[in-house]
């Protein structure tokens, strides 16, 4: 059996838990094997018809809000009865967080930002370094295996998932003191996009050549007409434009997107590391040898301030002005 553990918002499976979802089925369809899956906290139940081609869905209420130590531990508890051959999670700041304390409490190795996995003894676990810029196999032989599956592991799995409905096991933990010196005790929403960038399937960026923080309304409104997360290069945070939470780089957030829209933006080699799992880029830029231009799929020569205004321009004139 292979255990995923599932992120959520009060019941909605997020995105990239989803694409951990399939990829777990596909790994345990070569082993013949089943799929279980855990979601904690509230709303947690709710979750279950958005678990196609799940056995069983542990659902965990847990007292309090999140603490990454007894979010680990209702895992462990649900692994040591069951003893999955791997337990996998989207490689998301909380998969991370949540993972490597399993790992500490289970004793067994985790391995992060994995890209494809043969079980077997031993297993071989092929995962992204350096923002995936390169690749690296990895034996082991742990019992367990504890792995974050890296945001290009899978194909984006919108609809893949309502084929079934699993059995659901409900079970109520109340944390011991210990498991809650980390916990969550507010949440801050942040300035601009609610859109979050690493599960985004469309993303807008603005690079240096945007020319200021006050020139940035075109890709808003471009963003906001396609649903679209927005995005900057790292030269945008350190002139102090836009704030560090939307950069795109190997110092900042990594995306997968279907399409990156590139605007401004050089593509320097640290930014291009956080995009290469973009399944198609359109770059606007003035310059034609900026290295993004080589690496795009669709590139316009142009200026982006005249260019951006034109595509949202020709999105109200096919819509009715609906966006």
């Amino acid at each position: 059996m292979i255990l995923v553990f599932v992120e959520h918002d009060a019941g909605e499976v997020r995105p990239a838990s989803k694409d951990a979802l399939v990829f777990a089925r596909g790994i345990a369809a070569s082993i013949g094997a089943d799929v279980d899956a855990v979601a904690i906290g509230g709303g947690a139940k709710a979750t279950a018809p958005m678990m196609g081609g799940v056995r069983t869905l542990h659902a965990v209420g847990i007292e309090g809000t999140y603490a990454p130590a007894a979010w680990a531990q209702a895992i462990a508890d649900i692994a040591r009865a069951s003893a999955p051959r791997s337990i996998m999670t989207a490689a998301t700041d909380r998969g991370h967080e949540v993972l490597a304390y399993l790992g500490a409490k289970m004793a067994i190795p985790m391995i992060a930002n994995c890209v494809d996995v043969a079980l077997g003894e031993p297993s071989v676990v092929t995962r992204e370094q350096w923002g995936g810029a390169v690749q690296q196999e990895i034996s082991c032989a742990a019992p367990t295996l504890l792995l974050s599956l890296s945001p290009t592991a899978v194909v984006h799995s919108d609809g893949a998932l309502a084929d079934s409905i699993p059995a659901i096991q409900e079970r109520t933990v109340e944390p011991a003191g210990d498991d809650l010196r980390v916990r969550l005790t507010r949440i801050e929403e942040k300035a601009g996009s609610s859109i979050n960038l690493p599960e985004a399937r469309l993303v807008v960026s603005g690079g240096r050549g945007v020319g200021g923080a006050d020139r940035f309304s075109g890709l808003e409104e471009l963003a906001r007409q396609l649903g679209a997360g927005l995005g900057v290069s790292r030269a945008v945070t350190s002139a102090g434009w836009r704030p560090h939470s939307e950069q795109i780089g190997q110092t900042g957030v990594r995306i997968a997107p279907e399409l990156y829209i590139a605007c401004g933006v050089s593509g320097a080699s640290q930014h291009m590391v956080g995009c290469l799992g973009a399944k198609r880029i359109l770059a606007i830029n003035t310059d034609p040898e900026a290295p993004i231009m080589a690496r795009a799929d669709y590139a316009v020569v142009g200026d982006l301030h005249q260019v951006v205004p034109a595509i949202s321009e020709e999105i109200r004139r096919r819509t009715g002005g609906a966006t």
